[in-house]
């Protein structure tokens, strides 16, 4: 015959009041667990955005950084034509001493006009480029010092995050642990719906004690009868109006 001792209950054979119970220390150690929480506050979603924001102006810093390569070689590319077509240029004027008429004089006339055009298309298209440069070196600056910036407060709220994380980790964890020891006491379904509460409520608390004649979650007033019933702890009561469920404030002596 297989017997239970009373560290090891069948969950089926709690009575009402040692779920309450169970579920009242779990919501006491959760609540500890929160209040820790709350001291990082928004410090890890700053930390996140922070690192959201210097990964996005690195990667713009390397755009312009590949855009300033490009146009800077299109410059360069632009410079070398120069220099080929004024070199034609010098050909073609000293073929023009040697010609033997009008015809062969103005044919390379025109090759050389045509290549004077060609090096001031090419001087105008390197202006444009030089100004789309300076552009993009202004546009890479700027994202520079913002990246800067960003990394400084990384650096700072890094810093906090890791005071705060130094200062509570072992109580957290220690928190933890109990919470895990304490959540095989609760029967499933009233585990999960003690979780689907808390989940759902802004201050976090699925389960509340009568204060003062009210829910301590809500504050909505409780009736005398319903007070009482709460404190027989024969069944699982919840507030009508918020639905957490409700212990007398003598449940943890």
């Amino acid at each position: 015959m297989i017997t239970h001792s009373p560290n090891h209950q069948d969950k089926s054979e709690m009575s009402v009041e040692e779920k309450l119970r169970a579920l009242f220390r779990l919501q006491t150690v959760d609540s500890q667990i929160d209040e820790i929480q709350k001291l990082r506050g928004e410090l890890p979603m700053e930390v996140q955005d922070l690192e959201d924001d210097i990964a996005g102006l690195e990667t713009r810093i390397s755009k312009h950084q590949d855009e300033i390569e490009d146009l800077s070689g299109q410059v360069s590319g632009k410079n070398v034509h120069i220099k080929e077509l004024e070199a034609k240029k010098k050909q073609f004027i000293e073929q023009q001493k040697n010609i033997r008429n009008n015809r062969e004089y103005d044919s390379l006339n025109k090759e050389i006009e045509y290549k004077d055009l060609e090096a001031e298309l090419d001087k105008k298209h390197i202006r444009e480029f030089k100004v789309r440069v300076g552009e993009k070196e202004a546009l890479m600056k700027d994202a520079m010092e913002q990246l800067y910036e960003r990394q400084e407060d990384l650096k700072a709220k890094l810093g906090d995050l890791d005071r705060i994380n130094s200062d509570t980790q072992d109580k957290e964890q220690g928190l933890a642990e109990k919470a895990e020891k304490l959540m095989p006491e609760i029967p499933e379904r009233l585990l999960t719906a003690y979780k689907r509460i808390r989940n759902n409520a802004r201050n976090r608390l699925g389960v509340v004690a009568v204060e003062r004649d009210a829910c301590g979650g809500c504050f909505a007033k409780i009736p005398p009868q319903r007070q009482m019933e709460i404190r027989a702890r024969r069944k699982i009561i919840v507030c009508e109006y918020c639905g957490r469920i409700l212990v007398d404030n003598e449940i943890d002596e």
